[in-house]
């Protein structure tokens, strides 16, 4: 770790990592260095093949109400989403909002060439600009950021570090003024503080602005002239502007899980508050005007694993915390400032991180929650959609190798409307519910699919699924297990019932025009390698690098049932290779994609796919696809990223006139340091992580 600053400055990373070609410092600093390790889900599940042969089970699979959803979008004049044909527009903030969606149909934009540019390279005819930066002001009186002074104090009033996850609230009442909401995933101390040695050199003031460095940033935002342009709003009191930290935000837990035994610390006897929320990727965006925010490589941050009983080394096992030593390699010994991150004395504190986090950002006051009905995994964010019910379903990924697709379904129903009463009902919808994982078959031979990437005959890879039930409100279904530990220890119950092995799900998103969800396999390089599960329909290719996008249609459209439908319409990597498939598109005609990550919609249903790791040997870039009619598969690249970042977000207005990307660690990249960066990004001086916007200069649609 010492040396790392010291080694030379390679191109583009080491390849392998991650499975794709994320650098040795990214996984170092993003998972604590997962892919070298075994997976942690070491569970006996059959893979696809295996249940293709017998049959699947169907025990404890209840069946859900057929009727059709009714697909909602989000109010408001900015949220990125559209309504079906039958939609009803739902209430937000100020009143009732029908977007008028773009038409279907050809991605207008000339598409980007891969490149390995220091910068954010667009299409003719856009411009981009940074909204926000590492550093920047967020809560009024906030200092001047300062490199070499850096505190807990001040960075807990600055724009954090490593952006990933964006989302935009519209104002009640605005149309020209928004809340940005940002999160913070993960630091990297080489690129943060000059004359960086090692993480036990800091110094206590810079170990807790790294700590507060993790977060989310709320903050307001407005439109530049009728552009499709945002920056941060002057001028105004601010109110709305918050950060959130790891260092001392109070949350609340809500739900079965709150108050029992493994929640509860010396700190918190009761088990109902936490201090933090850490490594927070992507997220969603509630029809309610509230922001989720996923919890995913927490376990890195812990210490004192060696020192726990032997039950307890079995449970942390399954979530990647490291049991045979004090000292996890590169840890940020955080124990030095905080002694809750040393599970020697206090074990429990780790059971406190893995949720999904709701935060209200119209109501700057309310404390975050983190919603243990959600279950606890890494998870990669949550999207939600109504169903015709009136129940919010929200789809989640847990982001590792061969884990698992997970699926909520709230308890309470979904009140359309503007009344305070309503809205105070509509934020506890997340609170109780039915927690479900995915288990799926293919539909073609196993004979057929024998890790190529090779298509079966039937020209596509699809099959079917089940939702299979882990819990539903204080009930467990999983036999030896009571509700609080389903959901504290969701990856164990997943085992128990046999859930599908996935290929690092990431994001998962609905389609507000279709209802289908769309799910970001972004790869998995032990798929088939050694003893690990082989390739199977789902997951067609061995030592998969370059990922894929999983379609999952429920069953009568109804998001609450427990069977559905699946296809791959992408399977990434380079168009001439014969191991991938662009929905039946003319591969001559679509731009090379690796390592799928974030996925979003615009207002005409197209789908927006950001990467990370690209294994190309080029910048991460930002991509968008008709997912229906003729043009379906028609990938094009909108805009790449500057040396060794990441595309994170994506997020698009409703009215099309602005793509919100978190560019995240630009130049991590091994050896690279303050003094010696290997990005100059955005400003020319050292590599800073950043929010940016971009539009088109005729204020058209982006995209079509």
């Amino acid at each position: 770790m010492s040396d790392l600053s010291r080694r030379l400055l390679p191109l583009l990373g080491n390849p392998g990592h991650s499975g794709g070609a994320r650098d040795a410092m990214t996984c170092l600093y993003r998972c604590g260095n997962a892919c070298d390790h075994p997976a942690p889900n070491s569970s006996a599940n059959p893979y696809l093949g295996d249940i293709v042969s017998a049959g699947m089970s169907r025990r404890g699979v209840v069946q859900a109400s057929a009727a059709s959803a009714l697909v909602l979008g989000l109010g408001g004049s900015l949220v990125s989403a559209s309504p079906a044909a039958a939609a009803t527009p739902v209430a937000h903030g100020g009143g009732h909002h029908k977007p008028v969606p773009q038409k279907a149909g050809k991605l207008t934009f000339q598409a980007v060439a891969p490149n390995t540019a220091d910068a954010v390279t667009i299409p003719p005819g856009y411009q981009t600009s940074v909204v926000l930066r590492w550093g920047d002001p967020v809560v009024p009186g906030a200092p001047k950021f300062s490199l070499t002074q850096q505190t807990g104090a001040s960075q807990s009033k600055q724009f954090g570090y490593n952006n990933d996850f964006v989302g935009v609230i519209p104002l009640p009442g605005e149309k020209n003024r928004a809340l940005l909401v940002v999160n913070h995933e993960y630091t990297n101390e080489d690129l943060m503080f000059p004359g960086f040695v090692s993480q036990d050199a800091l110094t206590s003031d810079q170990i807790e602005a790294a700590i507060a460095a993790h977060g989310l940033s709320v903050v307001e935002i407005e439109r530049v002239g009728r552009t499709g342009q945002w920056k941060p709003a002057k001028g105004h009191r601010l109110r709305y502007n918050k950060r959130i930290t790891a260092l001392s935000t109070e949350f609340k837990l809500t739900g079965p899980a709150a108050g029992s035994a493994a929640l509860r610390t010396a700190a918190d006897p009761r088990g109902y508050t936490v201090i933090g929320t850490l490594n927070n990727c992507a997220g969603g965006v509630t029809p309610w005007g509230t922001v989720l925010s996923g919890e995913e490589n927490f376990n890195q941050y812990f210490v004192g694993g060696d020192a726990v009983d032997a039950a307890t080394k079995t449970k942390f096992n399954r979530y990647g915390i490291t049991t045979t030593a004090r000292y996890p390699s590169g840890s940020r010994k955080w124990d030095r400032v905080q002694e809750r991150f040393d599970l020697a004395k206090h074990p429990n504190e780790a059971n406190r991180f893995g949720w999904i986090v709701e935060v209200d950002p119209l109501n700057p006051g309310a404390p975050p929650r983190k919603h243990t009905a959600m279950g606890r995994f890494k998870h990669e964010g949550a999207n939600v959609i109504v169903a015709r019910s009136g129940h919010v379903v929200a789809y989640m990924g847990d982001d590792e190798r061969f884990d698992y697709l997970y699926k909520f379904v709230s308890e309470k129903k979904y009140i359309k409307s503007d009344a305070p009463w309503a809205r105070k009902h509509n934020l506890s919808l997340l609170e109780s519910g039915t927690l479900y994982v995915a288990k799926v078959t293919g539909d073609s031979p196993a004979a057929e699919i024998d890790g190529t990437g090779k298509l079966p005959k039937d020209g596509r890879f699809d099959g079917k699924g089940v939702w299979i039930k882990l819990v539903s409100g204080n009930r467990s279904f999983v036999p030896g297990m009571t509700a609080a530990d389903v959901l504290t220890y969701t990856r164990l119950a997943g085992d128990a019932v046999g859930a599908t092995k996935m290929d690092r799900p990431e994001d998962v998103q609905p389609s507000l025009r279709t209802g289908k969800i769309y799910a970001a396999m972004t790869n998995n390089s032990n798929r088939g390698v050694g003893a690990n599960a082989p390739a199977d329909e789902a997951n067609p290719r061995n030592a998969n690098k370059h990922g894929h996008i999983f379609e999952i249609v429920e069953d009568c459209g109804d998001h609450t049932a427990t069977k559905f439908t699946w296809s791959l319409p992408i399977v990434c990597g380079d168009p001439a290779a014969a191991d991938t498939y662009f929905g039946g598109y003319d591969k001559s005609a679509v731009s090379p994609i690796s390592c799928p990550d974030n996925v979003a919609f615009d207002s005409a249903g197209n789908l927006w796919i950001s990467t990370d790791g690209n294994a190309l040997g080029t910048n991460d870039g930002l991509f968008a696809t008709p997912i229906e009619g003729k043009e379906k598969g028609h990938l094009k690249q909108f805009l790449t990223v500057p040396k060794g970042a990441e595309t994170c977000g994506p997020f698009i207005t409703s009215d099309d006139k602005s793509v919100f990307t978190a560019v995240q660690h630009p130049g991590e990249i091994t050896g690279a340091s303050v003094e010696k960066p290997a990005s100059v990004w955005p400003d020319g001086d050292y590599a800073k992580p950043a929010v940016i916007v971009t539009w088109r200069t005729d204020g058209g649609p982006v995209g079509s």
